[in-house]
């Protein structure tokens, strides 16, 4: 099975990789990059040359060869481009053989997997609200964030923790037994994560998600050794080596591991395979198509170690653009039997929606004008 073509697809905020072989066969790939889209796309300027001609069946060979076998390795953009091409070649691989791709990753480890949806609300008492009505279509795990700015672009820890702690007490309160994750998107340093943490202990979190920035696992080992709560965190870690430290020193709990940035599904089985011997669990983050979805689904249903993966109904245009065909059902997700990842790109839909350009997350500031994570 040579390949013969590699297109890319800019679509809004993500990228969509198609790998076509010489029968005609093809599989699609997610390499979105929220706000570095096109730098992506125009690796493809480089990787893709690499590509034609491959025998589209040698997946490991193929990912060893775009990370290993030129000198610029590693990093958001070049893991991203990998990603969608290892996960375009995973769904080529179960169609070519007339199977889901599960199915080609050692076969289902469990029935479904537990999703989790995010709630927000302005205020504890809007958020238990919506909270609620998630749970009466089932399901049982809610991500909030509300550690949010205090003034257009501007973030103050002290008002954003005392904001956090008092929406996750209001949704406890109206909720016993919902599982609560609670996601602080890397915008604390340390000693501010430690007193978040800490505050929340009483409200029995999942799990705290990127209390603080992931690059430096010194931080990590700091916030383990000074709070209780179960912690969360790797969406912004590119491969194995990146998780290492983190999983060999026990100092996180779930691994957010994001297929779409750190080389697709081949990287993530190796990583859950880390994890395992740690007794950690992958809890994927979710780069937001439905494309990300499937790979996330078969990689979660074929491993020993997962807890749950992020979820969010697709907008009625990326139904149009990428057709797919699981399902959801009392807050779990389960496959269908179609070959492949059971998902499919419609060009033509996808042509009318053209790339977000510029496409730049928010810039934050603190109340003195530095400039503050997102």
């Amino acid at each position: 099975m040579k390949i013969v073509a590699v297109d890319i697809f800019p679509v809004r905020q993500f990228t969509y990789v198609k790998i076509t072989t010489e029968d005609g066969l093809y599989g699609l790939g997610e390499a979105s990059l929220s706000g570095r889209n096109m730098a992506v796309v125009h690796a493809f300027d480089h990787l893709t040359p690499l590509l034609l001609g491959q025998d589209a069946t040698r997946i490991e060979h193929i990912w060893q060869d775009i990370y290993r076998g030129t000198f610029w390795r590693g990093g958001p953009v070049l893991q991203s481009a990998l990603a969608g091409i290892d996960i375009a070649l995973w769904d080529l691989a179960g169609k070519a053989l007339g199977v889901p791709t599960y199915r080609l990753l050692g076969g289902k480890a469990r029935d479904k997997v537990l999703v989790y949806r995010h709630v927000g609300g302005a205020t504890p008492q809007d958020l238990a609200e919506r909270a609620q009505a998630l749970r009466e279509e089932g399901y049982k795990v809610m991500r909030i964030s509300p550690i949010t700015q205090v003034s257009e672009g501007v973030f103050d820890p002290v008002w954003a923790i005392r904001k956090g702690v008092a929406h996750t007490e209001g949704l406890r309160r109206s909720d016993e037994d919902v599982e609560i994750i609670f996601e602080a998107h890397t915008r604390l340093t340390p000693a501010r994560a430690i007193e978040l943490c800490n505050a929340l202990e009483p409200y029995r979190p999942f799990y705290v998600e990127d209390p603080t920035r992931s690059e430096n696992p010194a931080a990590f080992r700091h916030l383990r050794a000074h709070t209780n709560v179960a912690l969360g965190t790797g969406e912004q870690l590119h491969d194995k080596w990146a998780f290492r430290e983190l999983i060999e020193d026990e100092l996180i709990d779930y691994l957010r591991v994001d297929l779409c940035h750190t080389g697709g599904i081949t990287e993530g089985k190796k990583i859950a395979a880390m994890g395992e011997v740690h007794y950690q669990e992958l809890a994927c983050h979710f780069t937001g198509s439905p494309v990300a979805t499937a790979a996330m689904l078969h990689l979660s249903l074929a491993i020993p170690n997962c807890a749950v993966l992020e979820y969010g109904p697709a907008a009625d245009w990326m139904m149009d653009v990428t057709p797919h065909d699981w399902r959801i059902e009392d807050g779990y997700i389960f496959a269908s039997d179609s070959p492949g990842l059971g998902i499919d790109i419609n060009e033509e839909a996808a042509r009318q929606h053209p790339p977000n350009i510029p496409d730049e997350p928010p810039h934050w500031r603190r109340a003195d004008g530095s400039v503050n994570d997102w």
